[in-house]
């Protein structure tokens, strides 16, 4: 690479860090107690008020579990194969569809058979989900409301109102879901009708 592309790919790590973290719900209290990198220098290393080291940048992949290529969006040369690698949280897995910073992220998500469902814990981020059930039935879990989507279905939340996602009757689920940051939604939108049911096929 020419030094104006070498700029181009540090001057990105900011941003993409900014959007791992929020993507993740994660503060930047908190993670500065996870890396033991002070909170100022992690806002100013995503403003791109500071410039990234491997000092800084080690300790932020084993936090988000990343490889240090994905997080500096290193291109990979001689290979064409896109290697997707799943993100295990919440008792779920998420393989990401998609690698630029901001924007809408897409993740195929798989949530595996329970002899027991899980009891909800709802929980709460910036930003808005649009979700899509490929396979199994899905409990969705929003304020008050307890739906049920088969396959086929899809729902769209704003992730400020408590939320959680599971099985229905405790066998595995399969669904696409693209994640926006505040302001950031899919287009295509489901207005829930006034059964259970959360949305319709598109």
């Amino acid at each position: 690479m020419d030094r104006e592309t070498d700029d181009d790919v540090l001057d990105s790590v900011g941003p993409r860090l900014r959007s791992l973290r929020r993507d993740r719900g994660i503060t930047l209290a908190g993670l500065a107690a996870t890396t033991g990198v002070s909170e100022s220098t992690l806002s100013r290393l995503e403003n791109g008020q500071r410039r990234p080291s491997l000092e800084l940048l080690l300790p932020l992949t084993r936090t988000h579990d990343v490889p240090l290529d994905d997080l500096v969006g290193a291109p990979r040369t001689g290979d064409l194969r896109i290697r997707l690698k799943p993100i295990r949280r919440f008792g779920m897995t998420f393989v990401p569809l998609s690698r630029r910073p901001g924007g809408v992220h897409a993740f195929k998500t798989m949530i595996p058979a329970r002899p027991r469902p899980l009891e909800p814990g709802p929980q709460t981020h910036e930003g808005f989900e649009w979700l899509y059930v490929l396979n199994g039935r899905l409990r969705l879990v929003i304020g008050e409301r307890d739906l049920t989507l088969p396959p086929g279905e899809a729902a769209e939340l704003d992730t400020s109102l408590p939320h959680w996602l599971g099985s229905a009757d405790g066998g595995a689920v399969e669904l696409l879901i693209l994640f926006g940051l505040q302001g950031v939604r899919a287009h295509v939108r489901t207005d829930p009708p006034r059964s259970s049911r959360a949305g319709s096929r598109p």
